[in-house]
């Protein structure tokens, strides 16, 4: 069996971890007049969830979750992944990791402009 390593999803997910704990605490401080922008922000932030479509069904582009290959209409988290592994395919599982942390730093970037905003107050 070939090692997979999942250290860039990892560290992907220890950042955003932080900068959503940040946002909270930033956001429980009390109101910001810049709501409308903050909004604005968020309101697209799913969309860097997004990726070039899952392995054999390009019409899926959320990395985070979608409709399982063999369960119909069962959802499956992080399904590149999983499916990838669960088919003992671990070079695409691999690559499918790296597609997924690389989206879920560009959805913490987002968090980390949102936390700009709060900070302005």
């Amino acid at each position: 069996m070939r090692r997979i390593n999942f250290s860039s999803l990892q560290n992907a997910v220890t950042k955003l971890e932080k900068s959503t704990t940040a946002f909270a605490e930033l956001f429980s401080a009390g109101p910001n007049t810049n709501l409308e922008q903050l909004n604005n922000l968020l309101y697209q932030s799913e969309r860097k969830l997004l990726g070039d479509g899952l392995p054999r069904r390009p019409w899926y582009k959320h990395t985070i979750y979608a409709p399982g290959f063999y369960t119909g209409y069962g959802v499956k988290t992080l399904p590149g992944v999983r499916e990838a592994i669960e088919q003992r395919n671990f070079v695409e599982a691999q690559q499918q990791i790296e597609i997924v942390s690389k989206t879920i730093e560009a959805f913490n970037q987002q968090v980390e402009a949102a936390n700009k905003i709060l900070m302005m107050k």
